[in-house]
């Protein structure tokens, strides 16, 4: 775990570490975090808490009318923020958790800055154990599931590979390299692939044959 402004790097975290506990606390005031997920790693902060929204868009330097999707610990757990159609429902049993984004119409305490004004928002819930374990740490609340890049740069697979001004604002959790290949996005009930990514091809036939 490293706090922010640090450069010390400690031994990688795993699920259960009590390290975690600083993320999770950063999580709670309103900080940003740095987490590990199955494809790269993600700039993470309460989902529902619009100025820690606002932060993370300035970290990143990310335009407000690109939505940033949210991530959560289960599929039981993603109803708390969203309404999903029984054939979202089946689709996310299929795939998540996993490296799959799922674009469903959002509840109303999921804040438009989130959403870039939009119904909709993306879930996420990652098949990593130390990222599922960091959700658990900070469940109900669901954090910001977007890559720890600025934006235009590539997506960092290392936590060195994160840009510096990122690193000196969020704590990070640190679990070595991670997959690298970022999660496919689709929209279920328009049968849209919003962005291919891991298992692309897995997502296509489901939706042809669904």
């Amino acid at each position: 775990m490293t706090p922010p402004g640090s450069d010390d790097r400690s031994d990688p975290t795993v699920e259960g570490d009590p390290d975690l506990d600083p993320a999770a606390a950063a999580v709670a005031a309103g900080g940003p975090v740095v987490y590990p997920t199955e494809t790269v790693y993600g700039l993470g902060a309460d989902a529902l808490d619009a100025a820690a929204v606002e932060r993370v868009f300035d970290l990143k330097g990310r335009s407000r009318e690109k939505p940033v999707s949210l991530a959560v610990p289960s599929i039981d757990a993603a109803a708390d923020h969203v309404r999903a159609t029984d054939r979202e429902r089946g689709f996310m049993r299929e795939f998540l958790p996993g490296p799959v984004t799922v674009v469903v119409e959002r509840r109303e305490a999921v804040p438009d800055v989130l959403t870039a004004g939009r119904d909709r928002v993306g879930v996420r819930v990652p098949d990593h154990p130390v990222a599922l374990a960091l959700l658990e740490r900070v469940a109900p609340t669901p954090l910001t599931a977007t890559s720890a890049n600025r934006s235009g740069a590539d997506s960092a697979r290392r936590v060195g590979e994160i840009d510096a001004s990122i690193r000196g604002e969020a704590t990070v959790v640190d679990a070595g390299e991670t997959g690298g290949t970022e999660s496919t996005v689709v929209d279920v009930s328009a049968d849209e692939i919003h962005r291919r990514g891991a298992t692309a091809d897995a997502v296509e036939r489901w939706l042809a044959e669904h």
